[in-house]
């Protein structure tokens, strides 16, 4: 019975033990959780661009919100539009180029240190 006993005991400190190295400090396993989930979760912030006929719907995630510009310049290199945003998360902007004269139209994207364009041929 005492042999039966002790290795009872010896079974659960082992497992007491293990258990516990598995599961290390709490601080260390939240901040290698983090770190997995920044790598798993890739977020990309391009502006989207969707075309309706002779619409467009621009979407952007601005994560940092820092300063972006948006512009429509038609094929002389006229500026038929600005407008910038400073601080917001999710910036939407819808055009409408149905009443617009013919013409090619590229709406400019800038952030950062990056431009993004889409180009809007009204005929």
């Amino acid at each position: 019975m005492k042999r039966i006993l002790r290795n009872a005991v010896v079974v659960a400190l082992m497992f007491a033990g293990t258990a516990g190295i598995a599961n290390g400090p709490k601080k260390a396993f939240g901040k290698k959780g983090n770190e997995v989930e920044k790598n798993l979760i890739a977020i990309e912030s391009d502006p989207v661009f969707t075309k309706k006929g002779n619409k467009l719907f621009m979407n952007l995630l601005n994560l940092n919100q820092e300063k972006v510009t948006i512009k429509v310049v038609d094929s002389e290199g006229r500026i038929v539009y600005i407008e910038t945003f400073k601080g917001d998360l999710v910036i939407e902007k819808a055009f409408n180029f149905e009443n617009a004269f013919e013409n090619k139209y590229t709406v400019l994207v800038v952030e950062a240190n990056e431009t993004f364009r889409e180009v809007v041929e009204v005929k």
